[in-house]
């Protein structure tokens, strides 16, 4: 599942002890475990061989980090961009434009343009008049534009509000009673090319049965459409959710006792085996944009306490990461294993929070954790994607440092920001001079 294990009663990834890294780059520190996003992406290619000309698209929203596109560039891997900064972060990294698919529902003329002249593969169209505008732009270059139409097929993905994207109170794609009147139009424009279609019904989906019941849907347009346009692939989006490992906490969270059938998680045979049979008789190439299956699980954020505060309600760990690091507790109230770098004696009831002028600012409320103090390290697991990638300068913090571990071999991937890099591009207007 990851390479985050304790040995010795240290939490290492790899061959690696986590707190070396904390000592060594300082905290709060993004861990990545080369090897389990390697594994992790090699699990689901291979899951998906009984679908011949299969590309695996890695979703660039999930981290965006040029070391970790690189790798999965280097594994074959394709790519699902939403702007015109991920392309080029791409570009950046030595991955295939050829083989990026653009998506999001705010395409600017500018971004549309510069993907173009970038030869991606195909854009994920969310609506008619984006249509209109892909066609304009294209034209303007003498180009005709790949698209597939992304469908919204009503399917409740049954996970946070937040991340389902795949319901008409959504704002992504065309009502699936619609798509085939926009293909028509589209068919209609010269500087448009049909290449496929598509779908993404929403993040961190833990069963099966969600994916089968979009495809089992769409499936009937699809092959009305590929009967009547030129298509290449049917991209059937991500989602793939993880899990987490409880035995690395000191204390088996309530969240896990309360889920016995929590294990038999979604793994990608299991994915594979529900949808292959329904896919491979289109003869279609099949595409899909996961992000936090191959990442998630790589990494950890780390992070050292400077206080434990104790009122008469509650006991506070107040750690030097805040919301501004790893939003995500804040914003989808998500679950994130919290573990000490070194084996502990006791636990105590905590709320973990970080130092941002927020009540908002914490990564778990009253969860029994083991017992630190000021100046330990705690690893927030599960942190791989969705991090790094959402982080702020909010309160003027500077961006946490970023590592990469490969064995025993580890290397700065971004560096630290300095205050310095807050104000750059900043000035003072000349009349406020005196």
């Amino acid at each position: 599942m990851h390479d985050f294990r304790i040995k010795n009663g240290r939490l290492c990834c790899e061959g690696v002890a986590l707190e070396t890294l904390a000592r060594t780059y300082g905290t709060p520190l993004y861990v990545y475990s080369q090897h389990t996003i390697t594994d992790h992406y090699r699990k689901l290619d291979r899951a998906l061989g009984g679908l011949p000309g299969h590309l695996v698209c890695f979703a660039m929203k999930a981290n965006s980090n040029l070391a970790v596109v690189r790798l999965l560039a280097n594994l074959g891997s394709g790519f699902d961009i939403v702007s015109g900064g991920e392309l080029y972060r791409v570009a950046q990294a030595g991955g295939d434009p050829r083989r990026c698919v653009f998506a999001g529902v705010g395409k600017t003329e500018t971004e549309i343009r510069y993907a173009l002249e970038q030869d991606i593969y195909s854009f994920n169209v969310e609506s008619a008049p984006e249509i209109e505008r892909i066609h304009r732009v294209a034209q303007s270059l003498g180009r005709r534009a790949p698209i597939a139409i992304r469908v919204n097929p009503n399917v409740e993905a049954h996970t946070h509000a937040k991340i389902t994207t795949g319901t008409y109170e959504n704002k992504f794609g065309v009502a699936i009673e619609d798509v085939e009147a926009v293909y028509a139009r589209a068919a209609k424009l010269p500087g448009i090319r049909i290449r496929g279609v598509q779908m993404h019904i929403g993040s961190q989906i833990t069963s099966a049965g969600p994916f089968v019941k979009a495809v089992k849907k769409a499936l009937p347009l699809v092959k009305k459409l590929q009967s009547l346009y030129d298509m290449e692939f049917f991209s059937i989006g991500g989602g793939i959710g993880i899990c987490h490992d409880p035995a690395l906490e000191s204390a088996t969270p309530a969240w896990w006792r309360r889920a016995p059938k929590a294990r038999a998680w979604l793994t990608p045979r299991r994915y594979a085996d529900q949808l292959v049979p329904l896919l491979a008789p289109l003869g279609l190439r099949i595409l899909i944009e996961p992000g936090r299956f191959i990442v998630g699980n790589a990494g950890a954020l780390l992070t050292q306490v400077q206080f434990v505060k104790s009122t008469p309600e509650k006991t506070f760990v107040i750690v030097d990461a805040g919301m501004n690091d790893l939003i995500r507790p804040a914003f989808y109230d998500s679950y994130h294993q919290i573990v000490p770098l070194r084996k502990t004696r006791g636990t105590l009831v905590a709320d973990v929070v970080g130092p941002i002028c927020e009540s908002g600012d914490y990564f778990a409320k009253d969860r029994r954790l083991a017992a630190v103090g000021e100046g330990d390290y705690l690893a927030l697991l599960s942190a791989g994607a969705y991090g790094m990638a959402m982080a702020s300068n909010y309160n003027s913090r500077p961006f946490a440092a970023e590592v990469l571990v490969n064995g025993t071999r580890h290397a700065v991937v971004r560096a630290r920001q300095t205050r310095s890099h807050l104000v750059r591009g900043e000035s003072v207007a000349e009349w406020l001079k005196k």
